[in-house]
């Protein structure tokens, strides 16, 4: 059994989660929610609406052409928002690959982006679980992913992660003890249990997209489109000419505990341009800035060879939009 509350505002939904410690959840979509407490996963002694709340919804620019989306807001509206198909578009992508339009039309950007990892053992049923010997994420010392790791490698499966990070995107939360905000590339940990910075007290309040002549672009490869987490997904931004690249970020995502950035992936770019050469090896060089990749229902090796070919596509992609007039 639970204690169901349906805080009036912001402070009060703050205050809430603060009161119910460890035992708090936090209840705006529900899509992973409910499901995870029906596997068992979580068993929360109070769960708190925050579905609706004013202070959470949104999605307008500010005085510096910064655009900010509340954390509330559900990603249908999301997806089809003028500001975001016609400024982001790699981040409308992004949100319209998340589930079915059912889903997407109960799940939110903060419930998103703050999505438990998951795993082909641990999100089973608790029967299931319970003839094979705990892992790191259920009070075990193994994971059944790979055998000879120190910590949960349990996916980071968030579509719309990997688009604002590329974006450069940071995150404004709450708590008792105050707000703070903190950059997207500093939010999340390679870590399938601790995958985020995010406090226990804490509810991520808005989104902040910096303004930038770009070129972005998101991709996923899924086996069913509405229904299947992606097997890998991968988000890119560029500024500047073919020839003259200024800077360029890759972001895999689906393929580790945390969104893998691409470093030398998108070092190469800038250093050589968009170009046939350049983007062979930058997608060679991929593969080596996946590092440890976990597995999701594919096998590793498959994996590695679907984001050089992702990364591939994207750039190819990317080399064919039309440059931003500065």
């Amino acid at each position: 059994m639970f204690r169901y509350v349906r805080p009036r505002n912001l402070d009060e939904a703050v205050a809430a989660l603060a009161a119910g410690g460890d035992g708090a959840s936090l209840l705006a979509g529900g899509t992973d929610l409910l499901v995870s407490m029906r596997q068992g996963l979580v068993t929360p002694q109070t769960l708190i609406g925050i579905r609706g709340l004013v202070e959470l919804n949104g999605i307008d620019l500010d005085g510096t052409d910064t655009l900010r989306i509340g954390a509330g807001v559900i990603l249908t509206d999301l997806a089809e928002h003028p500001l975001v198909v016609k400024r982001y578009p790699a981040l409308a992508q992004a949100t319209r690959s998340v589930g079915s339009r059912h889903v997407r039309n109960m799940a939110t950007l903060g419930g998103n982006l703050r999505l438990p990892t998951r795993c082909w053992y641990t999100n089973q049923s608790e029967n299931w679980r319970a003839s094979r010997a705990p892992c790191w994420k259920t009070e075990g010392d193994l994971c059944h992913v790979i055998k000879t790791s120190t910590t949960c490698r349990a996916i980071n499966s968030s579509d719309t992660a990997p688009a604002l990070l590329v974006l450069d995107a940071r995150l404004q939360t709450v708590s008792v003890r105050g707000k703070r905000e903190v950059p997207l590339a500093n939010f999340y940990n390679d870590d399938g249990v601790n995958h985020t910075t995010l406090a226990s007290d804490e509810i991520i309040t808005a989104v902040l997209v910096p303004a930038a002549r770009v070129r972005t672009l998101f991709t996923k490869a899924t086996a069913r489109t509405g229904l299947d987490y992606g097997y890998g997904t991968l988000a890119a931004a560029v500024t500047g000419s073919n020839k003259a690249i200024r800077s360029a970020r890759l972001v895999a995502g689906s393929v580790g505990s945390w969104p893998v950035l691409l470093e030398r992936a998108g070092q190469i770019v800038v250093e050589r341009g968009l170009n046939e050469a350049a983007i062979a090896d930058a997608a060679a060089a991929a593969r080596e800035d996946l590092g440890e990749v976990a597995n999701l229902f594919s096998p590793p090796g498959y994996k590695k060879r679907l984001v050089r070919g992702l990364v591939l596509q994207v750039l190819e992609q990317l080399r064919r939009q039309k440059v931003p007039v500065d």
